[in-house]
């Protein structure tokens, strides 16, 4: 997708309007000269004058001319973003390297331009003052000029107090997730977001910014809104820092352009980092809050249990289980669904969440809770998609760069394994209790610890910091499911 100013959109519409008004069926290079020119003080009217030539006469030989046919405009965009990158490192182009993309398209028309006066040679000279002709004029135009004095410091009492806010903000979601969700991950992510920020600011001058602050006399500092001292929870102190984060970014970018592109593009980059940590941190907030009570997750295959499914979930479900998933890899859809049905009826009835194994789309058909998805399903962004925003999303994971990224991708909670050897399911690789450990001091995402756990040797998982557990055979084929289920729920940390 091409940077573009809406000049340059408004030249491409209206060379159609020029091809139609002369008669031609193509849209040829002319048209779109034509309708760059159309505004007389754009840049390339403006450009066109520095020339010493006439754009009213200019307009009448362009429509004289029959000029090369257009090529597509992509093509041309591609060229005016090169133009752009080469002379001014931005790939966002302006009309005037619009304008010299459609003056070099065609060696026809190019010689034709440069025999009339208006090259894209000379006009590239003239705008980046690089060895003038003696019979140009030695002048910029206008409106190209750097900034002067005033308007440095002008813009420079925007960043300064921009650069305060955006850092103070990062620092008060770094206390949120450090001290409130102890999330070292996000932690990290934060202060990795705040460190960029000072880098940022170091590449504009110091004493700039210091010299342009004017705080007794700044006509903001008292002006207040009328909810601004109220917080209702540490939830909403994150919220509420992080729109003045990302606003105060946005600030940043756009008053940071006036020194140059490069800082405009890190602030960017930055303002997008901050929308990635936004997600994490508030869906992360709502997943706590819903699955606070849930640590036991119960994996079920109608074949693997010893009893009916419906016998089996009640069962486990008065034994404390809270959450059920239903993972069927043999069935049909029309089977599948239909069982998954049932279940959520069940699962209803019983009070407990409802997860559907891998498939999105029946998740979204029987009205299930969420979607339990491996590493090799869709991906969060389209599961999220058929199953909208309110649904619970889960992803396994098997090492630490998984989960960092299933919790930036906006999972709702974890799967972390496998721990031990299965009974229902082969792995090739066991990341084993270490995992579970690093995984549980990593992140306060909802993590449930899976992979062979047992009544036998849920001591083991808990010990390395496992808080919540996700079992299969344990349940499944367990005599009294009750029983089961509260011999393991009681092994759990409250």
């Amino acid at each position: 997708m091409h940077q573009t100013s809406p000049g340059v959109e408004r030249a491409v519409a209206g060379a159609r309007v020029w091809a139609d008004r002369l008669g031609s069926e193509p849209v040829r290079l002319a048209h779109f000269v034509l309708a760059l020119l159309e505004e007389d003080e754009g840049r390339p009217a403006v450009l066109l004058e520095h020339t010493g030539l006439s754009v009213s006469q200019t307009r009448e030989w362009l429509e004289r001319t029959e000029s090369p046919v257009a090529p597509d405009t992509s093509v041309l965009f591609n060229a005016a973003r090169a133009w752009s990158i080469t002379f001014r490192h931005d790939p966002e182009f302006l009309t005037d390297a619009f304008l010299i993309a459609v003056l070099n398209a065609h060696p026809v028309f190019r010689a034709e331009v440069t025999t009339a006066g208006f090259g894209p040679d000379r006009l590239e000279r003239i705008l980046t003052k690089t060895a003038p002709d003696a019979q140009e004029p030695d002048v910029q135009l206008a409106v190209f000029e750097v900034p002067g004095a005033t308007a440095e410091m002008d813009a420079g009492r925007v960043l300064d107090a921009s650069f305060n806010r955006a850092r103070e903000a990062a620092r008060v979601l770094e206390d949120y997730c450090r001290f409130v969700l102890d999330d070292q991950f996000l932690t990290q992510q934060v202060k990795e977001l705040r460190h960029g920020l000072a880098s940022a600011s170091q590449k504009l001058p110091q004493r700039m910014l210091l010299a342009a602050r004017e705080t007794l006399r700044d006509v903001g500092t008292t002006a207040t809104a009328g909810n601004e001292y109220e917080r209702t929870s540490p939830a909403h102190v994150a919220i509420v820092n992080l729109k003045r984060l990302q606003e105060s970014l946005r600030s940043l970018e756009e008053f940071g352009k006036v020194f140059g592109p490069e800082l405009g593009r890190e602030l960017e980059a930055i303002r997008y980092r901050s929308y990635t940590l936004e997600r994490a941190i508030s869906l992360g907030a709502v997943s706590r809050e819903r699955l606070a009570a849930a640590n036991l997750y119960v994996l079920l295959t109608r074949s693997q249990c010893v009893s009916a499914l419906d016998w089996t979930i009640r069962e486990a479900a008065r034994g404390g289980a809270n959450v059920f998933q239903l993972r069927e890899k043999t069935l049909s859809d029309r089977e599948l669904i239909e069982c998954a049905r049932n279940v959520r009826q069940w699962t209803r009835e019983t009070g407990t969440l409802f997860i559907i194994n891998d498939r999105p789309d029946i998740a979204k058909l029987c009205e299930a809770d969420g979607v339990h998805l491996g590493q090799d399903d869709l991906c969060v962004k389209d599961a999220r998609r058929i199953v909208g925003p309110d649904a619970l999303i889960g992803v396994s994971t098997h090492s630490i760069e998984q989960l960092r990224q299933a919790v930036l991708d906006g999972a709702d909670y974890i799967g972390i394994g496998p721990t031990f050897p299965s009974r229902t399911k082969t792995f090739d690789h066991f990341p084993g209790l270490e995992f579970v450990r690093a995984a549980s001091a990593e992140s306060s995402i909802p993590a449930f610890a899976l992979g062979g756990i047992s009544s036998t040797n849920i001591a083991e998982v808990v010990a390395v910091g496992a808080k919540r557990i996700a079992v299969s055979s344990a349940i499944s084929t367990a005599d009294e499911p009750e029983q089961a289920a509260r011999l393991l729920k009681a092994a759990l940390p409250d």
